[in-house]
């Protein structure tokens, strides 16, 4: 049966990127799409980090970068600082660029790590140049340099994600999506294939639809509610399950970092994500180690400034569905799972379930092949994430609290018992398929939390030192020239985007 009708259910963020990405499906054909929304139904709405991919997104929809973070008091991000996850008073930065770049065909980290060995004391932060902007407070994008001896600088966003929405909603809407207020009361599936035929809003509307893109939040209003679909729990490797946030102002009148911030606390961390004029804040814990007043209170100790708003708390069960598409739905955002937002992973799965959606779609009909490759693609990129995830928790030698103990204590997947084993071996990180973060990622937070490279790969041995030395010298003072020539992150801001107050 051919795709005509394509009803997306509910709004936010997810509802929304899906919107502006189906509404160029309809370019020179027959196409609806309908997104259905009730402003009685509150979003999660948070400030919010995005990673580079996201940076992609908005220039495939032909986004004004500009115009779109003055609308969403939006500022860059080189990467992520961890305080206090290694050990208590530790802080070291992931960022979004590799170090160094590779030399004899092996990863930088490998020379690094053999001239370290021969004597040469840089730490390996100062051959990335996020880092070292990050840590002075600086920004510029590569095109800003206009010359091609000085590394790229890789960045993404923070932004309002409800502004976003908003932003995007008007986008979809230019292009022809129809937004539908109302809350949706039933839904109705076929009797023989059990695919969705169409959902009934209290106000008694029906809507049919080929294909449902469930943007309903926690709740999965079609994927589970109606299908039935299956949750996998996380919670043994991921144990928070709450969080509280609270957006505030910058009191002090400091520009907003490039940076995202996450601290970690006695049963769990906190979020700072700076927009131009305020901070997006959290703290996300688990309840059985710590109430949510105690989490509230901790919260208000550590921001920047005066809140100004009440507090908003979250209840999550970290996982996935079972199936993101299941029948003629497909899940997206808090729907289809959730892996909090430790590496700012959520609104890239959305992109990224967004693009394999296109990829494997046929307005001719659903066959079980798009629905299977969707599936098992989506799956593997889930695994790889909490993999990574679960290494900052797990990569501890904190003992101060019964949550760490635990943390640093648990079983964990086999697929990073081998990552971490491979990598203290000889230094060597496998980046399997198309997986999000990189060798470069991995190294960051591993030699970051105290896992240290016991070896490297024998070519780094090969190498002339006298040369390597030379080439080493030569990165580091590139990356200082580079970052020297930035301009502060707030007076970069004032000039490209400035958002109103």
């Amino acid at each position: 049966m051919a795709i005509d009708k394509i009803v997306i259910v509910g709004g936010g963020t997810a509802g929304w990127m899906a919107a502006a990405v189906l509404s160029r499906l309809k370019k020179g054909r027959e196409l609806d799409v309908t997104l259905i929304e009730s402003e009685a139904i509150g979003t999660v709405g948070v400030g919010e980090a995005t990673i580079p991919p996201f940076v992609e997104f908005n220039q495939l929809l032909e986004i004004d970068e500009r115009e779109m973070l003055s609308s969403v008091q939006g500022t860059f991000k080189l990467g992520i600082q961890f305080s206090n996850w290694g050990d208590v008073g530790e802080s070291y930065i992931h960022p979004f660029g590799a170090y160094g770049y590779n030399m004899g065909g092996i990863s930088f980290h490998h020379v690094w790590h053999q001239m370290r060995e021969m004597g040469d004391k840089r730490p390996i932060q100062a051959f990335n140049v996020e880092t070292m902007a990050a840590y002075f407070g600086r920004f510029a994008r590569t095109e800003d340099f206009n010359r091609d001896d000085l590394p790229p600088v890789n960045y993404a966003y923070h932004l309002d994600a409800s502004a976003y929405a908003r932003f995007l909603r008007k986008y979809a809407e230019t292009r022809g999506v129809v937004r539908q207020e109302g809350r949706i009361e039933d839904v109705q599936l076929d009797a023989e294939s059990g695919f969705v035929n169409a959902v009934t809003l209290e106000s008694g509307e029906r809507f049919e639809g080929d294909l449902f893109i469930d943007c309903s939040g926690f709740r999965g209003l079609l994927i589970e509610q109606a299908l039935e679909t299956g949750y996998e729990d996380w919670t043994h490797w991921l144990p928070c399950n709450r969080a509280v946030a609270l957006p505030c102002n910058r009191d002090d009148g400091s520009p907003p970092p490039p940076f995202t911030r996450a601290t970690a606390h006695a049963a769990g961390w906190q979020w700072q994500v700076p927009l131009q004029h305020r901070n997006g804040n959290g703290h996300v814990y688990c309840d059985a180690y710590m109430s949510a007043d105690e989490a509230h209170d901790i919260l208000v100790a550590n921001i920047a400034g005066k809140p100004t708003a009440e507090p908003n708390h979250l209840r999550f069960v970290t996982g996935r569905r079972k199936k993101f598409w299941n029948k003629n739905v497909v899940a997206l955002g808090l729907s289809a799972g959730f892996m909090e937002p430790l590496e700012s992973t959520s609104i890239h799965l959305i992109n990224t379930g967004l693009n394999k959606l296109v990829a494997v779609l046929s307005l001719d009909g659903i066959t079980q092949t798009q629905e299977d490759a969707f599936n098992r693609l989506t799956g593997k990129e889930y695994a790889r994430i909490r993999d990574f995830l679960i290494l900052h928790y797990n990569a501890t030698r904190r003992d101060d609290s019964e949550f760490w103990n635990y943390c640093r204590t648990m079983s964990v997947p086999d697929t990073l018992t081998e990552k971490v084993e491979l990598f203290k071996r000889n230094g060597q990180i496998f980046r399997e398929e198309d997986e999000l973060f990189t060798e470069t990622s991995w190294a960051a937070v591993m030699m970051g939390q105290g896992i240290q490279m016991e070896g490297h790969n024998p070519v780094a041995e090969t190498l002339d030192r006298e040369t390597t030395l030379k080439e080493l010298h030569e990165m580091e003072q590139s990356i200082r020239f580079a970052v020297n020539q930035m301009p502060g992150h707030g007076e970069y801001l004032t000039k490209y985007c400035p958002a109103p107050a």
